[in-house]
């Protein structure tokens, strides 16, 4: 980088034995200062890297007012100093800095912006409050390690639009105020001064827009999209805004889509990490067959567990509380637990509490299987030796392994099998380390039933293909023939995170209308409220489909971070508070007027 020397001839991080002797100008933060009795020594950080300073008044050079000023300088305020590079004595070399090697005599030192005292530390990992560090977040972010994710955000972005213009497509900007849509999350919704008593929303996603990008005739389009929604936020969802790698495809098929975009996801994972990742293809897991072999459809396939159904096992068994449950309508599910049959009798018993308090479960029963002719535990006794050898061949279980089961009804049994499965790779330490384990969940049911409103409701993304076309919805007419519907809808999951949803879309009005129809919408609600949409698709649209990884995701797995929010520049916090910029805040009254609205206070729902 080349620098004109008004603030600086280089960074703090540039200099090096080889630059001994030269007269040099720097300028920075003061990151610490050491006063050794006479001798000053202070780190000056930049975004680069960081100079170590020597400050002296040995020639007399500065006033004794002046010296102490400098020695009583606050950490974070910015100096200008000019100075000459000298070699470091051997036992002063810092190998871990790059400019370790040498330090800087200085001659001049001009105090360009003074700090006042620090409400949090930039130059520790000493840990604070969330809402502190969100107060100042222009503190926060000169933090090495939070620094750091943000300039790997930065080259991240930077990779993925290179990555996307190899491949051939085009970025497009869509618009951020639009309409409002339902069946997704809570919009984000703005008055319009022109338009009285009317509101636009922000974007959940640009996917009407780039669908009808496609029907314009564009082929592959791709933005790196703000997308909105009023979510309550946790650790791996924003509260707010969220950015995504916004892809569209025409004339394609699924396997076309997923033979583009895996070498561009497994390319920026090898990238900017040491880990292994999955190689392309990744694996396809179908939906259904995911919720039982790993209770999720985000599964984290580090974990080498594989869950099972063995209800038929225990339906006609002696095990009165099974069978008796099975008639209920519950099923079994067992979780084996590799290696667990040397563990003490609290491991299992932990288990059992986990499952009951974190879980909601009530309880898990268990099989050891310490040798193959005596399985212990308390359901053992209760399973002929043809049982146990047909649980040991279903579950692949071998001597020394023990499994878990848990029996509930259908709708609640994945969310404990799910979280049982983990806490057993955690406790088992059986989840690889230094690795991206990528796959495909494909095959989402269309529709789900909603309890709430006791209906049909769209359970993935309304504008998805069914698969079998127009002719498998005619064909559905009960419920569970509707529910049974499945869609051309896919996920992308690495390490239990799901970092996009994608699908290809319908194109077809009249199926658009009869898959709406299903979900309770008249024909005229549907072109009210994707007009733009159901209007295009009059006019020659091509088969399409796509997806949208999530960047925040992306980025917080290559920078280890647990928590979305470490990786993100200005994050709100969880109750959707920009607590730097006192947001959301109350407006005047005379902007309520001009915009026609009038606050009244909020009815709670009984």
């Amino acid at each position: 980088m080349k620098l004109n020397g008004y603030y600086r001839t280089h960074t703090c991080a540039e200099l090096r034995k080889e630059h001994e002797g030269i007269d040099v100008k720097l300028c920075g933060w003061v990151h610490r200062k050491r006063d050794h009795g006479g001798i000053l020594f202070i780190d000056l950080r930049d975004h680069y890297g960081i100079t170590q300073l020597v400050l002296s008044n040995v020639k007399g050079q500065f006033t004794t007012q002046e010296y102490d000023q400098f020695c009583r300088i606050n950490n974070e305020s910015i100096i200008i100093i000019t100075g000459k590079v000298v070699i470091r004595t051997y036992d002063t070399v810092n190998d871990d800095l790059p400019t370790g090697m040498i330090e800087v005599i200085i001659n001049s030192l001009a105090i360009e912006s003074e700090a006042d005292s620090l409400p949090i530390s930039v130059n520790s990992d000493q840990q604070f409050p969330e809402d502190l560090r969100y107060e100042y977040r222009f503190l926060d972010l000169r933090r090495e390690k939070l620094h750091s994710s943000i300039m790997l955000r930065s080259a991240v972005i930077w990779y993925l639009r290179k990555k996307m213009h190899e491949a051939g497509f085009n970025e497009f900007q869509t618009p951020i105020l639009t309409a409002s849509s339902p069946e997704g999350a809570r919009d984000f919704l703005v008055p319009s001064r022109l338009n009285i008593g009317k509101f636009y929303a922000l974007p959940q996603a640009p996917q009407q827009f780039k669908q009808m990008l496609m029907a314009s005739g564009f082929d592959r389009y791709f933005q790196i999209a703000p997308c909105f929604r009023d979510e309550d936020g946790r650790s791996d969802r924003a509260t707010g805004d969220f950015y995504q790698l916004d892809i569209e495809m025409s004339f394609v098929t699924q396997e076309e889509i997923f033979t583009v975009i895996e070498p561009i996801i497994a390319g920026v994972f090898r990238e900017f990490s040491n880990y292994s990742v999955t190689n392309p293809p990744f694996p396809r897991i179908k939906y259904s067959d995911s919720m039982i072999r790993y209770g999720s459809d985000k599964p984290d396939l580090r974990n080498p567990i594989e869950i099972s159904d063995v209800t038929n096992i225990f339906v006609d068994s002696s095990f009165s509380i099974f069978a008796k449950a099975i008639k209920n309508g519950s099923i079994i599910r067992a979780i084996p637990a590799p290696k667990a049959a040397l563990k003490s009798r609290s491991f299992f018993d932990n288990m059992i509490l986990f499952a009951q308090t974190e879980c909601t479960a009530q309880g898990l029963a268990y099989i050891i299987f310490d040798n193959s002719d005596n399985p212990k535990g308390p359901i053992a006794k209760f399973l002929s030796k043809d049982k146990l050898l047909q649980l040991r061949n279903i579950c692949s279980l071998s001597e020394g392994d023990a499994v878990f089961f848990v029996c509930e009804v259908e709708k609640k049994i994945n969310k404990i099998t799910s979280a049982v499965r983990i806490k057993l790779g955690e406790e088992l330490n059986l989840i690889t380390k230094d690795e991206f384990r990528f796959c495909w969940i494909t095959d989402y049911p269309i529709f789900e039933w909603d309890e709430d409103k006791e209906k049909i409701s769209f359970s993935h993304n309304p504008f998805s293909m069914p698969q079998g076309g127009i002719e498998s919805i005619e064909n559905a007419r009960t419920i569970e023939e509707k529910l049974a519907l499945r869609a051309y809808q896919y996920d992308i999951v690495c390490n239990g995170y799901e970092l996009s949803s994608g699908a290809i879309r319908n194109h077809i009005p009249e199926l658009m209308y009869k898959l709406f129809a299903i979900a309770g919408y008249t024909s005229n609600e549907v072109d009210v409220k994707f007009g733009g949409l159901a209007k295009a698709f009059k006019y020659g649209t091509p088969p399409h489909g796509g997806l949208a990884p999530g960047i925040d995701r992306i980025v917080m797995l290559l920078a280890n971070e647990k928590n979305l929010r470490e990786v993100i520049a200005f994050p709100m916090n969880q109750k959707g508070q920009d607590l730097l910029m006192n947001a959301p805040r109350d407006i005047s009254q005379d902007q309520l007027e001009e915009l026609g609205i009038t606050l009244c206070e909020k009815k709670v729902k009984k």
